[in-house]
């Protein structure tokens, strides 16, 4: 027997052969045993982790003398050749249009560990020392997925729980399953004076989380735009890591 939230994720696709990268990471994170917060974001346990869901501390990746924010990575060996070569190209995507490194890690104490666990999934921001971000074989390792899951780890929420989404979108509490109703809640984000992005690969679809494929975000500003089907960071997304990163090189 089907679980119900394997139901909505068949719902949220309608039939079509096309899956976009939100519904992916929904469909491949059902059945996870963690705590996640919005389908992927992994809750912390520990009380240093859960600063990192305050507004009040910072969980940023620093910058290294040289300006740049550098960040530690282990990729685990159990992935093939092919599946580390688009981890490391969704990686170059955004070195090349940002100060973001990604550096081999050494003895750094904050760290990606980047393993195939369950699902896909981040915590958000840096926590201060080994942080899983998981990509599973066989469903997580493509393009816009790491992507979605390391825009997590450097600190982003999904676009639809911006503090300022009402403006832009409508939430359809009627259609939301009622055990997801959380995953709408809105967050208290600095949205860094940045445009909502329709666009955005942090985007969910029109259906996620909704019942017998109901509509659960309705774009208000364009009731036509295709929303949660980008498979890369979009521009606004580039921009919103420059300048919450102060990369200023690349403003």
């Amino acid at each position: 027997m089907k679980s119900a939230f394997l139901h909505l994720l068949e719902s949220s696709v309608d039939g079509s052969t096309f899956e976009d990268a939100t519904a992916t990471i929904l469909r491949m994170n059902n059945g996870s045993k963690d705590d996640l917060l919005e389908g992927d974001l992994i809750i912390p346990r520990t009380r240093t982790a859960m600063k990192c869901l305050s507004t009040v501390y910072s969980c940023l990746w620093p910058k290294s003398s040289h300006g740049n924010v550098e960040i530690p990575f282990i990729l685990s060996e159990k992935y093939d050749i092919s599946e580390k070569r688009e981890i490391l190209a969704a990686f170059k995507g955004i070195e090349s249009q940002t100060c973001i490194r990604y550096i081999p890690r050494t003895n750094q104490v904050a760290y990606l560990n980047i393993e195939p666990k369950f699902g896909c999934s981040s915590l958000l921001g840096r926590v201060g020392d080994k942080q899983t971000l998981s990509l599973q074989r066989y469903g997580c390792i493509s393009y816009g997925i790491i992507q979605h899951e390391l825009l997590h780890a450097l600190g982003f929420y999904h676009e639809h729980t911006r503090s300022d989404r009402d403006k832009y979108v409508r939430i359809n509490w009627e259609n939301v399953h009622e055990y997801y109703v959380a995953n709408f809640h809105k967050m208290d984000t600095d949205n860094l004076n940045i445009p909502y992005d329709y666009t955005s690969i942090m985007h969910y679809g029109r259906t996620a989380f909704g019942k017998n494929k109901a509509e659960t975000i309705t774009p208000t500003h364009d009731p036509a735009a295709k929303i949660g089907e980008s498979m890369a960071i979009s521009p606004i997304d580039v921009l919103r890591i420059n300048k919450l990163y102060k990369c200023w090189n690349y403003l």
